[in-house]
């Protein structure tokens, strides 16, 4: 797969203005996250839902990061490992104009419990979710190999459509409040979002990034295809026992999304052991980090649905889903395929491509590691100590890891402008 995937890759890219937008706006939303926690620490120890800053700053990052980087990825990538061109390119950025107004003005109503901006910016948002969603699915219909990727990416969908439905029922509970478990439903459209939509796009795309960076030859997909039924098992079982409140069905829910995470993380395992490539540096890192925070998480979870300390495992298990998993591995492969996807576009008649390496800033990504472990770190301990002050130096640190990361992302748009649009030299005298 990896050699098709690069074969004629150049000539199926889209325009480097598409993904970037996505990418772009990743990076702020990632920074406003954790700024806005700094304003939230005192809250997040013992917080289990509600309007707020802190239901804000885990938006910024599910929607703002996640959401905005999964799209981004798949309109970019679909097209080239599928072979089939999206319909519409116009249609692509119609969905990021959708899709980020409409998340500033729910995120602003979250942040200020205003009713009518969460409906009117969660309807905005909606659209441009359902638009990608239309685009990538007409674009896998046809697709008959590359299943292991492809059944990941169905699933993300439904989850995608599932949690429109879910955070459309939520936002208007707030106004009209006809829910009789508004928490068990906001949990349920937390899990599909995270585990599903977000969280099943990192996984599909996993199985051709992770080869592709490592130099690996692509895995049996048997088990990757198990671990994605497990997956939606899971997924199914979750909504169920979280809008129902039955217990048992939690407990299958986490088993079978363990077991998922398990085949996984066993394939992902095997790519390591083959790989070509050895060292992979600070991005890796983080995406081992993602990997062990991926199966940690469940177990947290379930700690929470057993009722074990609630107003402690409850919000942490938020954090370590959000801010841990998925922050995680979106920032370890945003600091890959920054680069790479630059110096793919850098091909033009008459310009040398510019190498990968010139377009990475070794010190603001090893800022932003060390900054993102310590983070992590710092604000689990808060909240598990329930220490507000703990909670905000964390978060102070995560800001800080941000900053470093806007550094690397604004210094590679600059270099990729510069080599594309090059000063003209002033001519010699003779």
């Amino acid at each position: 797969m990896f050699r098709d995937f690069l074969a004629g890759a150049t000539g199926r890219l889209l325009p480097a203005s598409v993904p970037f937008r996505f990418f772009g706006a990743a990076v702020i939303f990632h920074l406003l996250g954790w700024a806005t926690l700094v304003f939230a620490a005192d809250d997040l120890p013992g917080f289990l839902g509600g309007p707020g800053l802190v239901l804000a700053a885990l938006h910024m990052m599910t929607l703002g990061v996640a959401a905005m980087t999964a799209m981004g990825a798949a309109f970019q990538l679909l097209p080239v490992a599928t072979k089939r061109p999206l319909r519409s390119v116009g249609a692509c950025k119609l969905a990021f104009w959708l899709f980020l107004p409409g998340l500033l003005l729910l995120l602003w109503g979250m942040a200020e419990d205003h009713t009518s901006a969460m409906d009117a910016g969660g309807s905005l948002a909606v659209s441009g979710l359902l638009l990608f969603a239309l685009l990538v699915a007409d674009n896998l219909r046809q697709v008959k190999d590359m299943r292991v990727v492809t059944e990941h990416v169905w699933v993300a969908l439904a989850s995608l459509v599932l949690l429109v439905v879910l955070g459309l029922v939520l936002v208007a509970d707030f106004s009209l409040g006809f829910l009789e478990d508004h928490q068990g439903v906001a949990l349920a459209h937390a899990v599909i979002a995270a585990y599903g939509f977000m969280g099943m796009m990192a996984l599909g795309f996993s199985y051709i990034l992770v080869p592709m960076f490592t130099l690996a030859p692509q895995p049996d997909g048997r088990l990757g295809r198990r671990s994605a039924w497990l997956a939606a098992a899971a997924l199914l079982l979750s909504l169920a026992g979280l809008v129902h409140g039955i217990a048992p069905l939690l407990w299958l829910a986490g088993l079978a999304g363990l077991g998922a995470v398990g085949l996984h993380l066993w394939t992902m395992a095997r790519i390591m052991k083959g790989r070509m490539k050895k060292a992979l540096g600070d991005s890796f890192r983080l995406i081992r980090l993602a990997w062990v925070m991926l199966p940690l998480s469940l177990i947290v979870g379930l700690a929470a649905a057993s009722g074990l300390a609630v107003d402690r495992s409850g919000p942490l298990f938020g954090f370590l889903l959000v801010f841990g998993w998925l922050l995680s591995m979106l920032t370890g492969v945003l600091q890959r395929i920054l680069p790479f996807l630059g110096s793919m576009v850098s091909v033009r008649p008459g310009i040398k491509p510019v190498l990968m390496s010139k377009l990475i800033a070794p010190g603001a990504l090893r800022a932003h590691m060390v900054c993102h472990f310590a983070a992590l770190a710092l604000v689990a301990t808060g909240i598990v100590g329930a220490q507000g002050l703990v909670v905000r130096l964390g978060a102070v640190v995560g800001l800080a890891g941000a900053l470093a990361f806007a550094g690397f992302a604004a210094n590679l748009w600059y270099k990729l402008s510069r080599h594309m649009n090059p000063r003209p030299q002033p001519a010699e005298n003779t």
